[in-house]
């Protein structure tokens, strides 16, 4: 029965299916940062308080920004709410490259990986969602 399915599938497709699933591979790897990210916040603090401390932000805070970067994977990880999880992903990383501009930290590695995980973020999404690439059709 697959072998049958497979002949009636046009190059278009195939093309969808692939694209699909790229974007399902790359936004689960937004997804495993952003739980990481929010985890360390919440469970084991120590491990990035130098990096609060050089950005000017209080430790007592991880009890905060931790839930909100679950919840923001949480929102982008569903399909029926990927749209408003990454917007607010977007928000997030946009504040955390504006702490590190702030600070004169202009092209350091958490700026570039905030970058890149805002790209991944749209990116992946773009290829997950037809209603996105029918907004935007990059791909044809």
């Amino acid at each position: 029965m697959s072998e049958t399915m497979n002949l009636h599938q046009t190059p278009e497709t195939v093309t969808l299916h692939r694209a699909r699933w790229a974007g399902r591979i790359v936004s689960a790897f937004v997804v495993v940062a952003l739980a990481a990210d929010g985890t360390i916040q919440l469970f084991a603090p120590a491990q990035i308080a130098s990096m609060l401390q050089e950005t000017g932000f209080a430790m007592d805070l991880t009890l905060i920004v931790g839930p909100i970067i679950l919840a923001c994977a949480i929102l982008y990880a569903i399909p029926a709410t990927a749209f408003l999880g990454a917007i607010l992903v977007t928000g997030f990383l946009g504040g955390a490259i504006c702490a590190h501009v702030r600070i004169g930290e202009l092209g350091s590695p958490p700026e570039i990986v905030s970058l890149l995980l805002g790209a991944m973020t749209w990116g992946g999404l773009y290829l997950r969602d037809p209603r996105l690439r029918a907004i935007l059709p990059l791909i044809h």
